[in-house]
């Protein structure tokens, strides 16, 4: 028996939004959550630009017991996880006990928890360690902590291939539906925004340098230059389609219809990145074809390498300007294993409404790249769509959504 896998919740935190419909809002007014480090101090290095979640009060959405013990990474995905399942009117208590799953994407787990109790065993002594660091730091703790919070007993896992990692999430969410299981919560929430987790990406040579907000992240333009950092994310419920219409669910954004991943191979190798392999992939998944996808949500990394690299996979796959192509992530930033979680939270949302979001502060593709990228938010007939992203160190995902009939 075929199950189909559908998404019937939503929940989005992110620097241009809080709450799904806020950030949807902001996204097609092409409003940008990002700006100057504020999170701390980043006079010292060479990027100071981030998309920051400014209006979140944790105090507000968590209760008092968990804030000792939880990072702002996971308090925020665990709002979100809150938002995605009363959005989807779902009380797992009302499901068997072991029939909802939990699977995230993560990168290097809650850094700020981990920066600060470092410190303190550093200057001041390990009596000042809290004892929460055992696994408040884990790249596992979101998923613990929203499985823990909401008594689920079903399949769990986490995913780390960075910014590939809320696709990822996604397609093994799809396996346990497929399995049989009734549901699964799953996407990707990150908060990178300390120096420990600001170091290593500014050793990959990929952040921008640009100060001017407007300027720092302009993927696909002939002015790239980097991208820049952000936190945040989305949770989604994913669950089997005849449960969700069984249990009466208000609503389905739409179908996790293909997902395929790949691995570029190692640099000298001559062979050719893994990315348009992982899209060619996820559309044989779905059982559809180049001129079925309305509409592409690209990695859009910011650099002039990468972004050609995937322009060529695409202009390969689809032709020159065949498919509109566009990254709203230009107004979040790059949330590492938050953000192709949000990318396919966005995705639907534009498959629900008939509208494609725009690619901000970008007026249009540098010469060499034959896409058509979405600049402004364009109505459009929208039944299916392609999101791609690709991880630092070599991961490529590709998620297939298309709308649900009963959506």
């Amino acid at each position: 028996m075929s199950r189909t896998a559908v998404v019937t919740g939503l929940g989005v935190t992110a620097p241009n939004g809080l709450g799904t419909e806020s950030y949807w809002k902001a996204t097609l007014a092409g409003e940008s959550g990002l700006g100057p480090v504020t999170r701390f101090d980043a006079s010292g290095y060479p990027s100071r630009v981030a998309g920051e979640i400014a209006d979140y009060v944790a105090e507000e959405h968590i209760p008092s017991r968990l804030m000792p013990q939880t990072d702002h990474m996971t308090r925020l995905a665990l709002t979100a996880a809150d938002w995605a399942l009363a959005d989807a009117g779902m009380d797992p208590a009302e499901l068997p006990e072991y029939g909802v799953g939990c699977v995230t994407s993560a990168s290097g787990g809650a850094v700020e928890f981990g920066q600060r109790e470092l410190q303190n065993l550093w200057s001041k002594g390990k009596e000042y360690v809290s004892a929460y660091q055992s696994f408040a730091w884990f790249y596992a703790v979101n998923t613990g902590q929203i499985s823990i919070r909401n008594k689920l007993r079903g399949p769990s896992g986490v995913l780390l291939t960075e910014q590939a990692g809320g696709i990822d999430s996604l397609g093994q969410a799809r396996r346990y539906v497929r399995k049989g299981f009734p549901a699964v919560i799953s996407g990707g929430v990150d908060a990178p925004l300390c120096p420990w987790g600001w170091v290593p990406q500014i050793a990959s040579g990929l952040l921008s340098t640009v100060n001017d907000p407007a300027r720092a992240y302009l993927p696909f333009s002939a002015e790239a230059s980097g991208y820049v950092p952000g936190e945040g994310g989305a949770i989604l419920l994913i669950e089997d389609a005849e449960a969700a219409r069984t249990r009466g669910a208000a609503h389905r954004y739409g179908e996790i219809a293909g997902y395929a991943a790949t691995l570029d191979p190692p640099p000298g190798s001559g062979r050719p990145p893994g990315l348009r392999r992982a899209a060619e992939n996820a559309l044989a998944d779905a059982g559809v074809t180049p001129g079925d996808i309305d509409v592409v949500f690209a990695d859009a990394a910011g650099t002039p390498a990468l972004d050609r690299a995937e322009s060529a996979a695409l202009v390969a796959l689809f032709g020159p300007r065949a498919v509109p192509v566009t990254a709203p992530k230009t107004m979040t930033g790059r949330l590492l294993a938050g953000g192709a979680a949000l990318d396919a939270a966005t995705a639907l949302l534009a498959l629900r409404d008939g509208v494609i979001p725009p690619t901000a502060h970008v007026t249009g593709p540098a010469p060499d790249q034959q896409i058509d990228l979405v600049t402004e938010a364009r109505e459009a007939p929208l039944r299916t769509a392609l999101v791609l992203a690709r991880g630092h160190g070599g991961f490529n995902a590709a998620l297939v959504v298309r709308r649900h009939p009963d959506a």
